[in-house]
């Protein structure tokens, strides 16, 4: 990665998860800050400088729903992918009429393909 690194915001309330998430996505390359419930996230979001943001949809405080319905009422332009463990239709649904780019369960998701849609959204 030429130039400035690019900045990932993981939104993520499991500290472990949390954690395994900012090494690996350190580890290839990037700059990770980590919110650990939702309106801290949006607090990071406003200050800007976030290139993508990974967001679980079960956090206290602001949920990640609550967290795509800020972003959409602030006109926030970021990208923003969810790796949740709800795995209905609906919440699918849901988050991508909000805006989000891609949406992922983590228990059926590798954490390489995760990583694999991070690198293809910020090319």
């Amino acid at each position: 990665m030429a130039g400035k690194k690019k900045m990932i915001l993981v939104a993520e309330d499991e500290k472990p998860m949390a954690k395994a998430l900012q090494l690996k996505l350190q580890h290839i390359g990037y700059d990770v800050t980590v919110a650990n419930n939702g309106q801290e996230a949006i607090d990071f979001l406003v200050k800007g400088g976030i290139d993508l943001v990974l967001l679980d949809l079960v956090m206290p405080k602001l949920d990640g729903f609550g967290v795509l319905e800020q972003v959409k009422q602030k006109k926030i332009k970021v990208p923003i992918i969810v790796s949740t463990n709800l795995s209905q239709e609906q919440d699918e649904k849901r988050v991508r009429e909000l805006g989000a780019k891609d949406y992922f369960v983590k228990s059926n998701t590798p954490l390489s393909d995760v990583i694999k849609h991070i690198e293809k959204i910020l090319k």
